[in-house]
C-alpha cells in the first residue's frame, strides 16, 4: 500500500461520516493546461471569485479535478444558453 492511499484511508477513517478525501488535488499549473489559459488568467479568477473553487494546502492552491470539471460544465452552459 503507498503512503498517500494509507494516508487517505486513516484521514477518512478519522473523519467518521465525512467525504472520502479525493484521490488527487491538482496545482494551479495543471489547472491552467487543462482549461487552455494562463495561470495568469487562473490566478486573476480567483481573485474575482470567479474561477473554479481552490483550496489553500500551507501556501499552496490546490484543485479538485471535479470540481475544475464541474465549473466548466457550468460555465459552457451559461454561455449557451
Amino acid at each position: 500500500m503507498t503512503v498517500r492511499k494509507m494516508m487517505t484511508t486513516d484521514m477518512s477513517s478519522m473523519r467518521g461520516d465525512a467525504a472520502p478525501l479525493p484521490r488527487e488535488l491538482w496545482p494551479a499549473k495543471r489547472v491552467a493546461e487543462y482549461l487552455g489559459v494562463p495561470m495568469g488568467t487562473l490566478y486573476q479568477w480567483r481573485y474575482l471569485s470567479l474561477g473554479p473553487k481552490a483550496y489553500r494546502v500551507g501556501k499552496w492552491l490546490r484543485y479538485d479535478p471535479e470540481d475544475v470539471a464541474r465549473w466548466l460544465a457550468e460555465e459552457c452552459l451559461g454561455r449557451v444558453s
